[in-house]
């Protein structure tokens, strides 16, 4: 199996080394070049696709020429316009068609759904007038349409733990959201997400993967401060005023999917630097 991976991250270098432990075949792509001549030190199959938002390079040899495309861009959405990631997006399915590509896993995101107080579920009617993250939610409606391969769409949660800690963006901050529920997943487990959709044939979904427990930011944040060792927030905004959604991992955990972290309190954490 030769499984392709547009986007060499901070998710995709982990998954790329799990592919290959697994016997796959792998091939990925980075925007950078001083980062593809140094994932190729480290031994990876990596060539530069940039998308400004249209092929800015030929197309990187031997990429496309793969069973599984694993599309993971980010969408930029602060920087950019609202079209620039479907145009991404646009771009590479018209390359994985013309290469006769059977199956694509994207990436998309939690951020697609509304804050209105509710528990979301993938049968939560999302509409360009109450979407969350236009941007993603025009991508995968863009990838749903006239497809003529085996899709599915990963709704991820925030992508946490190693050396990314949540409560560290908040250390310090005055009038932090401190009562939602988080959604977040483990690197680890957003890793072996992706292996359990290619095992199990998982296609033609889309599914939130996220933990299936949901403590209050605050309860992690603070969590977080004592554990590590640096400053908490300096105060929490009024509960009144927040906005919120809790993302419901229910139609995932049904796969019977085994979550390494199933509640973000026990994320482990590599660095406190």
């Amino acid at each position: 199996m030769k499984v392709s991976i547009i986007g060499m991250g901070w998710l995709g270098v982990p998954l790329a080394e799990a592919l290959i432990k697994e016997g796959i075949t792998v091939k990925g792509t980075t925007t950078n070049p001083e980062k593809k001549h140094a994932l190729r030190k480290q031994g990876f199959d990596c060539e530069q696709l940039l998308l400004n938002p249209e092929l800015a390079d030929p197309v990187p040899k031997g990429v496309f020429d793969t069973d599984i495309l694993f599309i993971n861009i980010p969408p930029s959405t602060r920087s950019k316009p609202i079209t620039y990631h479907p145009r991404q997006i646009e771009i590479v399915k018209g390359l994985a068609q013309a290469q006769g590509i059977k199956r694509i896993i994207y990436t998309s995101s939690t951020s697609v759904y509304p804050n209105k107080n509710q528990v979301a579920t993938e049968a939560e009617p999302i509409t360009s007038s109450n979407t969350g993250n236009p941007a993603l939610l025009n991508a995968e409606n863009l990838l749903w349409e006239n497809k003529t391969y085996d899709l599915t769409v990963i709704r991820f949660g925030g992508l946490l733990g190693d050396d990314r800690i949540p409560g560290k963006y908040f250390s310090g901050k005055k009038n932090v959201p401190g009562h939602p529920p988080v959604n977040y997943i483990h690197r680890k487990d957003a890793v072996s997400a992706v292996l359990w959709i290619i095992e199990r044939n998982l296609w033609n979904e889309t599914y939130n993967i996220v933990c299936p427990k949901h403590p209050a930011k605050k309860t992690v944040i603070e969590k977080n401060a004592l554990d590590l060792g640096f400053a908490p927030p300096v105060n929490y905004e009024n509960p009144e005023m927040q906005q919120w959604k809790e993302i419901a991992a229910d139609k995932w955990c049904q796969t019977k999917f085994q979550f390494i972290y199933d509640n973000p309190l026990d994320f482990t954490y590599t660095s406190n630097e």
